[in-house]
């Protein structure tokens, strides 16, 4: 008998445990919900004002090279930043500003550390639809006919399919807009932080955050943090949210060939001067072949291959190969039959750029004397610039030329029968935190409430510099993309889906108020 009623009263205990789990993620679920409910009703009530923020900040020119104008966009971050209750400090290391901002609350609280930039690459204005620093909403994206729109106008219903156009919209000031109205949103509906906030603002990392290093080295202290979230890149092709564990590290180099000292006449010198254009076409033959597989001895020897879990979560990607294929207008891809999210788990080499001659109506019958191209190198974990260095240039040598580093005298030209100078551009490694680690599980268990098919992503194709701050912070790093994936970064048009910017306030809201009291 009194065993039966020990197993009774273990059965019983068992099924109040159970409900109260149920209970305590009712509760969640409801208080995640709850903010996404009043971070919307107050977003509704200022669309026009969040747009108007926004496109004074994008009005701003802040190609990374300026740094007059960059000092200009910084005076303007910290405006809006210390509006709002941070302390604010500038932090240099010989090159552009890095904003820090601090907004502190309880000292018992965990903190994250947010990283965006507010640079943005050199624009070409001539193929600009509208002009890059004049930002412009248009009232559908512009290869869909999209049309500009009055969005100041109350008459107008704003539709969250309207685009933003104009340089870094998406790349990458986008968070910086989203995460005050974020903080604004939850400071008028009464909703604390769970969290302390500290944010690193680059105001270089189009030019590779050339000193980040330095500046993450002698303020690792003020930079401490229980998470670090990178909010740069563009999510997934499905529009569905999602975490993405690494990036690829990057390194370039423009390789120069060289014909004779004066530009010759193809008729006259044509089939007996060499020419520089077609040595660099074959050299470029030798490095890599059509499928986008690199043909360089040694180059995957450090590569690591995923693990399970990372083959898991790639598998458990939509494909959406094909629909990109019919939105490129491209018939075969790079990769021979690789889906895409795997391919950008691999080293690449890609040509960015040519110099040499002209075409069409510039076109001029000549052999030139130089020929330059512009290669970008992506690397993946264990790869580093300086082993990639040394394989390039080995392979180089290989192939019969001789590499120098500075402009060949007329007499080395005269000497080597061919010559190649190398022009590196520095770099860095490939950087990834495991899918599987208990901060990243705390942070998908929050997203997941509001999206149940959060996707989760081992590397994103493009490169940010997570290998410095993983190297010298202790805090784990995720990213989180919220740009549409169309926004033409890097680009003529590049902009943002408003849409976009609406979700990424809702998910700056929900993570800050909620982060520090998951587990």
């Amino acid at each position: 008998m009194l065993v039966k009623m020990m197993k009774f009263i273990n059965l019983f205990l068992l099924l109040l445990g159970s409900l109260n789990c149920v209970n305590v993620q009712a509760q969640k679920i409801t208080s995640v919900e709850n903010i996404r409910d009043s971070v919307h009703a107050y977003r509704v009530l200022n669309e026009r004002k969040i747009i108007k923020d926004f496109v004074e900040l994008l009005s701003l020119p802040n190609i990374a090279n300026n740094l007059s104008n960059i000092g200009r966009n910084a005076d303007h971050i910290i405006q809006l930043l210390e509006s709002r209750g941070f302390s604010t400090e500038r932090l240099t290391a010989g090159g552009a500003p890095y904003i820090f901002a601090e907004l502190q609350g309880n000292e018992n609280n965990e903190t994250i550390l947010i990283y965006a930039h507010y640079d943005g690459q050199p624009v070409l204005e001539e193929n600009w639809k509208y002009l890059p620093f004049t930002p412009t909403v248009l009232d559908a994206a512009l290869d869909s006919g999209g049309q500009p729109v009055d969005w100041q106008s109350d008459e107008q219903t704003i539709d969250p399919e309207w685009r933003l156009y104009g340089r870094s919209a998406s790349d990458d000031k986008m968070p910086i807009i989203a995460l005050i109205h974020a903080l604004d949103a939850l400071n008028a509906n009464g909703i604390p932080l769970s969290v302390n906030l500290k944010l690193l603002l680059d105001g270089e990392e189009e030019k590779g955050s050339p000193t980040v290093g330095q500046i993450l080295q002698n303020h690792s202290d003020l930079l401490g943090s229980d998470l670090l979230l990178f909010c740069d890149g563009p999510m997934h092709q499905s529009r569905r949210l999602q975490l993405v564990f690494g990036v690829r590290g990057d390194t370039g180099v423009d390789i120069t060939a060289y014909g004779a000292t004066r530009p010759l006449h193809s008729g006259h010198y044509g089939n007996w001067a060499p020419n520089p254009i077609m040595q660099l076409s074959y050299l470029l033959t030798t490095m890599r072949d059509e499928t986008g597989y690199i043909s360089i001895d040694g180059y995957y020897d450090d590569v690591i291959p995923l693990s399970n879990l990372e083959r898991t979560a790639i598998f458990d990607m939509p494909t959406l190969d094909e629909s990109l294929k019919h939105e490129l207008s491209v018939h075969t891809p790079e990769g021979d039959g690789m889906r895409l999210e795997e391919l950008i788990t691999l080293p690449a080499i890609n040509a960015r750029g040519f110099i040499a001659g002209g075409v069409a109506e510039k076109g001029r019958n000549i052999i030139v004397s130089t020929a330059t191209v512009s290669l970008d190198l992506r690397l993946v974990p264990e790869q580093t610039p300086k082993q990639v260095r040394s394989l390039i240039e080995s392979h180089i040598v290989d192939q019969g030329f001789f590499i120098v580093h500075e402009k060949p005298t007329p007499e080395l030209l005269r000497t080597r029968e061919k010559i190649v100078k190398l022009d590196w551009r520095g770099g860095y490694p490939a950087y990834r935190t495991a899918i599987d680690h208990p901060v990243a599980q705390r942070l998908k268990n929050i997203l997941t409430v509001m999206a149940p098919d959060l996707l989760l992503t081992p590397t994103m194709g493009g490169s940010l510099p997570l290998y410095e701050f993983g190297t010298r912070l202790t805090a784990p790093i995720i990213i989180l993309p919220l740009a549409n994936h169309d926004n033409n970064q890097h680009a003529e048009n590049e902009n943002i889906r408003l849409a976009n910017v609406w979700d990424a306030i809702a998910i700056y809201a929900i993570i800050l108020a909620t982060y520090g009291n998951s587990s």
